[in-house]
């Protein structure tokens, strides 16, 4: 049976944007879903303490060929090095606003991000099968150029959303229906 996990991104967490719903969604199919708490902010934030929650769950069996990970902003690009990092092969990635070797805005976004980039992001492919990527043509946060290069390297399977901004609370994403066609 699959599994799934919601990852957020910076200064974010499991209770925000359309993560709850989601959630939501899938307990209601009776599905297990896990949405790590993961730290955030400077000087919490980093690859190496994402790694030792997600390790955790890893270790537990939880992340496996049956698994189905969405994550938001710069946990896309976190899964890739994490999966790549442990060579792990994972059924399906639904990833949104993804990006990589992105300076967001000089201050402390990119002091939390840079840790998370890698130089072979394509590998991924190599330990998923199914990738979908969703942007949008208006992210103030991240340009849509460098969400279409990660998207790329990564898929053919790319969905691009007029005017959805970062796809996030902000733009009105307390909901993600599309999302549901990924389960």
């Amino acid at each position: 049976m699959n599994n799934y996990f919601i990852m957020h991104g910076s200064f974010a967490s499991p209770f925000s944007n359309w993560i709850p719903w989601l959630r939501k969604e899938l307990e209601q199919k009776e599905l297990s879903v896990y949405t790590p708490d993961l730290p955030s902010g400077v000087g919490y934030q980093n690859y190496d303490t994402w790694n030792e929650i997600m390790t955790c769950y890893l270790n537990a069996g939880l992340i496996n060929e049956n698994t189905i990970i969405y994550g938001h902003s710069i946990a896309p690009v976190f899964i890739c090095k994490f999966l790549i990092e442990h060579k792990i092969k994972v059924k399906r990635l639904v990833l949104i606003c993804g990006f990589n070797n992105y300076e967001v805005d000089g201050g402390d976004f990119d002091k939390v991000n840079s840790s998370m980039f890698l130089d072979n992001l394509s590998d991924i492919k190599s330990y998923c099968d199914d990738i979908i990527c969703y942007y949008s043509d208006n992210d103030p946060y991240v340009k849509y150029d460098v969400e279409k290069e990660f998207a790329d390297a990564i898929t053919d399977k790319q969905y691009v959303i007029s005017g959805g901004g970062h796809l996030n609370a902000e733009f009105g994403y307390l909901e993600f229906k599309e999302l549901l066609k990924h389960v």
